[in-house]
């Protein structure tokens, strides 16, 4: 994640003067993690039309960068896609649903990208259960129809900030309404902003949860570089905050240290002062409608970055362990009391565009027989 003066201010205790910490000239100069951000630039430089399309994939939206998708290569026009589960977050998501919502983001990214290039993509999910691969896949040179969408793909982010002081107008949101549904004032805006902030304090309150998040920070180039998933906390400041001892992950872990409190007030900050809220609910909660809300959470994202607008995730109050059951109980009584699943909880409004987020190279994500 991109770490703003603010935050940064606050990780050391506004105690320190930045300009003695942060070296000049090169170092400035050469600490974007280039390795962690090349698939990125790398993105539809593939021959292959399945590598095409997977390339523009595995830039899609998961929880906490998991990057859980592998892909194994059948002939010359087939593909299987599989979740890595060594790559689970038991504790937040001891079921895979917000895992499984990830890979419905990367199938839906594989087949806007695949559209592009004129091939359309059938699609088996779950061919042989949950225990086997997520999708069965066929590449076919007929019936795909380019999708506007796709524009956007290279500069869809997550936002990571506070928003400005904007209101969302409901021309702004006009286009995203059929993805999600969005909550621009009232009472139920806020009671979704209340609920969203409970459970975020609930996650920082709760050692198992908040333990699985930091050890998942990668701090600095070094860390990024070398394990490009997880939660990045990058850039020439943090790098020498690092250095010096001052960014660690047994001073995050402790929520009441004055070091990691920063970040975490930060965050309850954004969720409270939101101008906007949104929400994708299925109707029930299968796997194959944890993979819908996966394609209609990517389409949205896509859809906001085309409108201007700036979103971020906020689903600790939907995850399924015992602390968050009251905040989980509570936007479901509220909000899908005909007994559908609230799969995605978001913020929405205005902001400057995110940093990239780092990422696995394609070949990392082959599966080889």
């Amino acid at each position: 994640m991109a770490v703003s003066r603010r935050k940064t201010l606050g990780l050391i205790g506004g105690g320190v003067v930045l300009a003695a910490l942060v070296p000049t000239g090169g170092f400035l100069a050469t600490r974007t993690p280039t390795k962690a951000l090349a698939p990125w630039d790398r993105a539809g430089d593939y021959d292959d039309r399945r590598l095409q399309a997977l390339s523009y994939a595995l830039l899609a939206p998961n929880p906490h960068n998991r990057q859980p998708w592998q892909v194994k290569l059948i002939g010359t026009d087939e593909l299987e896609v599989y979740r890595d589960k060594a790559r689970d977050l038991p504790v937040t998501d001891p079921f895979g649903r917000q895992l499984t919502i990830g890979m419905g983001c990367f199938l839906e990214l594989m087949d806007l990208a695949a559209a592009q290039h004129g091939y359309r993509v059938d699609t088996t999910l779950f061919p042989r259960g949950d225990a086997g691969p997520v999708a069965a896949c066929r590449f076919v040179a007929e019936g795909a129809e380019a999708d506007p969408l796709f524009a956007h793909v290279t500069l869809r982010r997550s936002h990571k900030e506070r928003f400005e002081d904007r209101n969302v107008t409901t021309t702004a949101v006009e286009p995203l309404r059929r993805y999600a549904k969005i909550f621009l004032e009232g009472a139920a805006r806020d009671a979704l902003r209340r609920i969203a902030h409970a459970g975020w304090m609930t996650e920082v309150a709760t050692p198992a949860a908040w333990k699985e998040s930091i050890d998942l920070l990668r701090i600095g180039k070094a860390e990024i570089n070398a394990n490009p998933d997880g939660i990045d906390v990058g850039g020439p400041m943090m790098d020498s905050l690092a250095l010096l001892g001052l960014v660690t992950r047994e001073a995050a872990l402790d929520p009441t240290n004055p070091n990691a409190r920063a970040p975490i007030e930060e965050t309850a900050h954004a969720i409270l002062g939101a101008p906007a809220m949104m929400m994708v609910r299925t109707p029930t909660n299968s796997r194959l409608e944890q993979i819908a809300a996966g394609r209609q959470w990517l389409r949205l994202n896509l859809a906001s970055t085309g409108a201007g607008l700036a979103m971020r995730p906020v689903s600790q109050a939907l995850q399924e362990y015992p602390e968050m059951k009251p905040h989980y109980d509570e936007i479901h009584a509220r909000f899908a009391p005909g007994g559908e699943t609230v799969q995605m909880l978001g913020l929405l409004g205005y902001g400057a565009r995110t940093p990239r987020t780092p990422r696995w190279p394609l070949e990392t994500r082959l599966m080889h027989a």
